[in-house]
């Protein structure tokens, strides 16, 4: 059941759990685009581990209400919120993909309540030095960033366009997701649950504006408001070696810049393969911190 936290600013976050009520609390930050209602692994799987996973609508998404100019960085505030709300002192936090950074921000400016992160398929910053940040990307997704580069805000009148379209179809836009991927990510996504949860959280990402989709992108080529080198909690960089919406590369360059971090590249698997490695990051999140990976 969705509910709502007050923001320190008066915004309205919407929250959900899933799995075990007394387990170890683990926050999923979800894609770009995407929403709190996953994907996820199965209600069972989460018993079975002992997780208990709190995942958010980001600002502009679903149902949480936008902050306009939002930094990467200031997603701490608003996990920090949901955690004082649900009385947690302490917790791991995992986010795939848009969420990466965002629980990267998490490890770098919440180091005494975030215990253990884990990054998945994560972007590196723009501004990244000595990394040919577009190498290895998809061209779509290439063009995509490159516009929200040259153009900033004036691209939001397309992606509000797109964001219109996938509203009142997602299928069609799972069915063209689907067409781009290599063929580890489509036995990923030809799954028929799997599918669904796609469905269900773009539907949802999209439910009332393209605003969340779009400081997203903002946000990825603007400064993240944190220092990498700040992060001293365990941190666990996963990547797919094939994966060309987020390449590889991008946690490698991580890897090298973040004191206390793990980072596995998996032959063979790309960008939704991280959706089959989430019971494993699971566990390694819920491990006391001095347990080494895996």
């Amino acid at each position: 059941m969705t509910f709502v936290v007050p923001a320190a600013d008066g915004r309205e976050l919407a929250v959900e759990e899933w799995g075990e009520p007394a387990g170890h609390p683990v926050f999923l930050l979800h894609g770009t685009p995407g929403s709190r209602l996953g994907p996820i692994p199965r209600p069972m799987v989460l018993y079975q581990l002992g997780i208990r996973l709190i995942s958010f609508d980001r600002p502009g998404y679903g149902r949480s209400d936008r902050r306009i100019g939002r930094a990467v960085g200031d997603i701490a505030a608003d996990v920090r919120r949901i955690a004082d709300f649900l009385e947690l002192p302490e917790f791991g936090v995992l986010g795939r993909s848009g969420g990466g950074p965002h629980a990267l921000a998490c490890a770098a400016l919440l180091p005494g309540r975030a215990r253990r992160v884990a990054a998945l398929v994560a972007l590196a910053p723009a501004q990244a030095e000595g990394l040919d940040w577009f190498e290895g990307m998809a061209p779509s997704n290439t063009r995509e960033y490159l516009a929200v580069r040259r153009q900033g805000e004036l691209v939001s009148a397309r992606l509000r366009s797109v964001a219109d379209r996938i509203r009142a179809n997602p299928a069609q836009h799972v069915a063209n997701l689907y067409a781009e991927l290599t063929g580890s990510d489509r036995r990923v996504v030809g799954d028929g649950g799997m599918r669904r949860m796609l469905l269900e959280t773009f539907q949802e990402a999209f439910r009332t504006s393209a605003d969340g989709w779009i400081d997203d992108l903002l946000a990825f080529c603007a400064p993240w408001g944190f220092d990498l080198g700040d992060i001293v909690v365990p941190t666990m960089l996963w990547h797919g070696a094939n994966d060309t919406f987020s390449p590889a590369g991008h946690s490698r360059w991580l890897a090298d810049r973040i004191p206390n971090s793990t980072v596995v590249v998996q032959p063979g698997s790309a960008h939704f393969g991280a959706f089959n490695v989430l019971p494993d990051m699971l566990t390694w999140l819920a491990r006391p911190v001095e347990a080494p990976w895996p």
